[in-house]
């Protein structure tokens, strides 16, 4: 092994996930040579436990949906029931198929991959398995694990999203704590698969990191698909026994269910691995950072979700190319969080990006806000979903937010994240063509309404 015989990398960096192995691509990319410490599967949460799974129960509910609702449509089909072997058979091999193309990849980029559970031993090792791999530069990209509240102990009918992606039947009645975007993806999944879904979040909103005119669009929709939700009350505690769980909140309210869905958020996984033995500075185990992404300790990096910030695979891939460039010498733009795009992928869907209403009227004093309805967009009609795009500017200003909510709008967060990154104007996106019908007229139509020249809605 390299290691072994004390070979010197440009970089060794701690973490196979989106934000290592992009480091680690990238960095090959740019002639360096790289050691890429992974303890679990290359492509880290995402690929194999987080985005890429969910995204696949997600597609697979929305077929379900279509075969329930294809009368609407002049279809007779119809839904005996959801195979959750099935199910699991098409989500394994979408991550089967992923999962070799990127073993591929660090390959072919003559990455050396390291299998193992790598520690911070001085400020420029780490050591696996008794070995000891020296960089020059060093990034820490060890991830996130499922969060739990204090006291509140996972195991048996109390699950977490990794064992909630391994189900292999649809359960009955389901009690999922918390509305953020994890929270609300099951609960979309499990409701289009049958099951009785009620979600408690103890703040007033489901989404709370969203615009408040989306969080209340999407109550508006989970009312209609029949999810129950419960907010601004918090959870007290849960007692489980051999055939459910009863839920009970502060305010003495209780929930019966099959399952009890934690989906509390993500913490940082820092613990034991040596990072605060060297002197880099932590914060509540997440590692602190400059905007170029540098820890108190020189040389040593961190990326991803052990970064106070969104914890979105996108920005750890983006924070991974960044550290890359940055060991290099390019002097890249660093990556500005404001500008980082949001999906939530239930039914509907929520893309934003940018500050909310609220925010810029933080930040900016005088704002003007617009919104357009679907209602008034031909693609929506067709798929037959209700939402809107919702547009915030500064006064007289370029665009700061942009917040949409219907069914498949997460395909429009594309041109949405170049318009508030490149800082246009509404009279700038006005000008430009959007195709009919698509649901990316719904953008174009939104700036035509806030370029003051409003065709399909009423300004």
């Amino acid at each position: 092994m390299a290691g072994a015989a004390g070979q010197e990398y440009d970089v060794v960096i701690l973490g196979g996930g989106s934000g290592g192995y992009a480091a680690a691509l990238r960095a090959a990319e740019l002639g360096l040579s790289v050691a890429l410490v992974e303890k679990d599967l290359l492509g880290g949460t995402c690929l194999h436990r987080g985005c890429i799974p969910t995204k696949a129960l997600l597609h697979a509910a929305e077929v379900a949906d279509t075969a329930r609702e294809s009368e609407t449509f002049g279809v007779r089909a119809s839904l005996d029931s959801i195979d959750m072997a099935g199910v699991n058979k098409y989500k394994d091999g979408v991550i089967a198929r992923l999962y070799k193309g990127l073993q591929g990849l660090v390959k072919s980029r003559k990455v050396e991959l390291v299998a193992g559970t790598g520690k911070l031993v001085a400020k420029n090792v780490v050591e696996v398995d008794g070995v000891r791999y020296t960089g020059k530069n060093v990034v820490l990209a060890s991830g996130s694990y499922s969060r739990s509240l204090p006291g509140l102990e996972i195991g048996g009918r109390v699950v977490t999203s990794e064992q909630a992606l391994t189900l292999d039947s649809v359960p009955e009645k389901v009690v999922v704590l918390g509305g953020g975007v994890i929270g609300v993806e099951f609960a979309s999944v499990w409701r289009s698969f049958g099951a009785d879904v009620t979600i408690v979040e103890a703040l007033p909103h489901l989404a709370p990191l969203e615009d408040e005119a989306i969080s209340k669009g999407l109550e508006r929709a989970f009312r209609k698909r029949g999810i129950k939700f419960s907010l601004g009350v918090r959870f007290a505690g849960v007692e489980q026994s051999d055939s459910g769980v009863v839920v009970k909140l502060e305010d003495g309210k209780t929930f019966e269910a099959d399952l009890l869905l934690v989906a509390v958020g993500r913490g940082p996984n820092t613990a034991g691995l040596g990072y605060e033995e060297q002197g880099v500075t932590m914060d509540r185990g997440f590692v602190l950072t400059n905007e170029r992404l540098q820890t108190s300790v020189p040389g040593v990096y961190a990326v991803g979700d052990i970064v106070p910030g969104l914890q979105l695979a996108h920005r750890g891939f983006a924070q991974g190319i960044f550290v890359a460039e940055e060991i290099a010498g390019l002097d890249p733009q660093p990556v500005d969080e404001l500008g980082i795009p949001k999906v939530t992928y239930c039914e509907p869907e929520i893309a934003s990006v940018g500050v909310t209403e609220a925010k810029a009227r933080e930040k900016f004093g005088d704002v003007d806000v617009l919104e357009y309805n679907l209602g008034g967009n031909g693609k929506s009609q067709i798929l037959g979903t209700t939402g809107f795009v919702k547009l915030v500017r500064q006064k007289d200003g370029p665009v700061v937010g942009i917040h949409m909510i219907g069914s498949r709008i997460s395909e429009q967060v594309g041109e949405a994240q170049l318009i508030v990154n490149w800082e246009a104007y509404p009279e700038d996106v006005a000008a430009l063509v959007h195709t009919h019908p698509t649901q990316n007229e719904a953008v174009g139509e939104a700036f035509l309404a806030l370029a003051g020249k409003p065709l399909h809605s009423h300004s």
